[in-house]
């Protein structure tokens, strides 16, 4: 099988992003991801012309959500605002034709009882009309996390299985996040298919920190501490679009989604 490898672009024009990359999947936001603002197509012509241009060019266009959403969450005034958010931006992602909305498994706090958050993602999934299917992104810290250790993964995926409208939600596997989280990125993919079922996207990130740190810190693909041949293995494994998340400039990515390449 041959993979698609593609990049994290400027959501202004992100054929062009993708043309200076190399890229034949390109990952956007479609707001600051620090913040609490609708999704807004900046693109000229708006989201229809968008779709089109997407269409014609032959890219798969992936949307990832704001970072603030956390459905998990047992405070209302995070977790109600996210729900919304989250329903605004996949109802932006169906309009431009995108395969699915990448969203982080979210926290709860240590006071907090752990099932509490996933029954939370429970209800979300049940409160989500899903024009296109989310991504649950595991993520790299933090001690009550719902998507970092594979127990909470297992723990989240039998609490949403119950719910109406499970069948719209994947898995985005972010090999960064998975070092830092110490979960070993060699045979991963099958201990992660094992509890889901399935991975519908891989971010491919090296890691600027050690195994296990906790840090979720990108670097460029073959400059960090993540294993090579365990990053190349999940993403020849995965079966599911490839996207860089790394840092500097379009050249920087262009050079990762080569280093990829060449090693697939």
């Amino acid at each position: 099988m041959t993979v698609t490898i593609g990049s994290h672009v400027d959501a202004l024009d992100p054929i062009e992003g993708a043309q200076q990359r190399g890229a034949q999947v390109v990952q956007i936001s479609l707001s600051d991801p620090q913040s609490w603002k609708k999704p807004a197509v900046e693109f000229p012509g708006g989201a229809g012309a968008l779709r089109d241009a997407i269409q014609h060019s032959g890219l798969t266009l992936v949307v990832h959500a704001p970072y603030v959403i956390n459905v998990a969450s047992t405070n209302n005034r995070i977790r109600i605002p996210g729900r919304k958010l989250l329903q605004q931006t996949v109802d932006a992602a169906a309009q431009l034709g995108a395969i699915g909305v990448v969203v982080h498994g979210g926290h709860v706090t240590k006071d907090d009882d752990p099932e509490q958050g996933f029954d939370n993602w429970r209800k979300a999934v049940e409160g989500l009309d899903a024009a296109v299917p989310i991504f649950i992104e595991n993520t790299a810290g933090g001690q009550h996390a719902m998507a970092r250790q594979l127990e909470s993964i297992a723990r989240l995926w039998e609490a949403i299985s119950h719910a109406e409208g499970f069948e719209k939600v994947g898995f985005c596997l972010d090999t960064c996040h998975a070092h830092a989280a110490g979960l070993g990125l060699s045979g991963l993919v099958d201990r992660i298919r094992a509890i889901t079922g399935r991975i519908d996207l891989v971010h491919a990130n090296d890691s600027r920190d050690a195994e296990g740190s906790g840090a979720d810190r990108h670097a460029n693909l073959g400059k960090g501490q993540v294993d090579p041949a365990g990053l190349v293995e999940v993403v020849a494994t995965a079966g599911a679009p490839a996207v860089v998340e790394t840092p500097g400039e379009s050249s920087d990515q262009a050079a990762d989604i080569l280093w990829l390449r060449e090693r697939l």
